[in-house]
């Protein structure tokens, strides 16, 4: 008789994993995102500008921690990211209104905390949980972690969208507090931190997470008593050697070139969604359920995607995504009252799959000993353009503005440039693919 399989879930990091992904990302402000800024007393440049520095900290900061977990061990970055989550979300939290300067200095060091969290996240909590399958003989099974991992995130979306639009309108609140018996009655000045005091728990809980957590045996750490210029002489070893690869690598490269395409475009839409659901003429309180309702068919676009990676080719995979991406971005431009949600939905799910495919194909070509390294990679190519394309669209808005076109008007004519720029951008990324290839083969 054959030994019985063990579950991959059976071990403590891809379980971990999977609840700090969970906790990490899901929080209770995403679906106000926009509106909160404003309502801190921001205005919309303000909180384009502050988007980008959170972009570009995570540019500048992506590939180093990702050789740093290589290093010294995923488990200690990502205690470091919980407790930078922490940091970040108490000082929105207790940070006193009326002081303009004041409010935007709190943002500004909360976008820079929190770009780092990411930077430090990103590839290091993958890389453990993925060498821990592989310290086991299960890396085969990683594209079911994936699913499972994605599915459980959707699922805690749906928890954090409803109750974070509910608990951040006043009248939700005070409809619930006068059912109570209360008779107390909130501003939106209190409401509007109540998303924040929600997200301030996640990270704890996030911190208590990480710290169960445990490096595999496949960690490449190095040794405690080298000094502290080996160690960065290491690190720079391990993020050459790593960009070195991806480059020689042509599947790798084309991986990271097409998924950054596509993320960054979409993602930019996906930061503008509230703005651009005030324009089909849906009420606020929507945006919780429509969030919620994204991560509903969240639960199963990962089952698909990883149907699709066992069954389909890669370039299959690419054609239907560019399809889904084109589809969706020329539905927006029709800005239908109500329906015109449809095609935002659309962009949702195009961004879950490119998020599975990128993964499922980078782990299975990377070596365990700069894995995260090399997740780190893409996460800088993902956050560089999308820093790039949110200045982009800054001075966008600014030029439709400056020829008299009013806020709502412009912001129409702006989504109407994203189909454009995104078929230029992947004709160039195209044609860098084929000369890659090439050169590769003429070696």
């Amino acid at each position: 008789m054959q030994p019985k399989q063990i579950s991959p879930f059976t071990f403590s990091n891809v379980k971990r994993f999977i609840a700090f992904r969970a906790f990490f990302n899901c929080r209770f402000y995403y679906p106000v995102f926009t509106i909160l800024f404003l309502d801190y007393g921001l205005t919309i440049e303000q909180f384009a500008l502050l988007n980008s520095v959170w972009a570009f900290t995570i540019v500048l900061a992506e590939v180093p921690s990702g050789a740093l977990a290589d290093l010294i061990g995923r488990r200690r970055l990502l205690v470091a990211t919980a407790w930078l989550m922490i940091l970040e979300m108490a000082l929105l939290s207790f940070v006193p209104l009326g002081n303009s300067k004041l409010i935007f200095t709190a943002f500004l060091v909360n976008r820079i905390l929190s770009g780092l969290a990411e930077a430090l996240a990103s590839g290091a909590d993958e890389a453990m949980a993925y060498d821990t399958l592989l310290a086991h003989g299960q890396d085969e099974e990683w594209p079911r972690v994936l699913d499972i991992q994605m599915r459980v995130r959707n699922f805690f979306y749906i928890i954090t969208m409803t109750v974070g639009a509910l608990v951040y309108d006043p009248g939700a609140v005070n409809s619930f507090l006068h059912f109570c018996g209360l008779q107390e009655t909130l501003s939106q000045q209190t409401t509007m931190r109540f998303p924040i005091y929600l997200s301030l728990c996640l990270g704890i809980l996030s911190l208590f997470t990480t710290l169960g957590m445990r490096d595999p045996a496949t960690s490449h750490e190095s040794p405690s008593n080298i000094s502290a210029w080996q160690r960065i002489r290491n690190i720079s070893r391990l993020t050459f050697e790593a960009g070195k690869w991806i480059i020689n690598t042509p599947t790798a490269l084309i991986v990271i070139l097409f998924a950054m395409t596509f993320d960054h475009v979409l993602r930019m839409l996906v930061t503008l969604n509230s703005q651009y659901y005030r324009t089909i003429d849906l009420p606020e309180a929507s945006f919780g359920l429509i969030g919620s309702s994204v991560a509903c068919i969240g639960l199963v676009v990962p089952r698909l995607a990883r149907a699709m990676v066992e069954r389909l080719q890669p370039v299959t995979n690419l054609l239907i995504v560019f399809n889904l991406a084109m589809i969706s971005l020329w539905g927006l431009t029709l800005f239908v009252p109500w329906y015109g949600v449809l095609p935002m939905i659309l962009v949702f799910i195009t961004m879950m799959l490119t998020s599975f495919f990128t993964s499922a194909y980078l782990n299975k070509i990377a070596e365990s000993k700069q894995r995260a390294t090399i997740l780190s990679y893409k996460g800088l190519a993902f956050n560089a353009t999308y820093g790039l394309i949110g200045i982009f669209y800054a001075l966008l808005i600014n030029n439709l503005r400056n020829k008299g076109a009013n806020a709502d008007s412009s912001f129409q004519e702006s989504i109407t440039w994203f189909p454009y720029y995104l078929l230029i951008t992947l004709v160039l990324v195209t044609v860098i693919s084929l000369y890659q290839f090439r050169w590769n083969n003429n070696k």
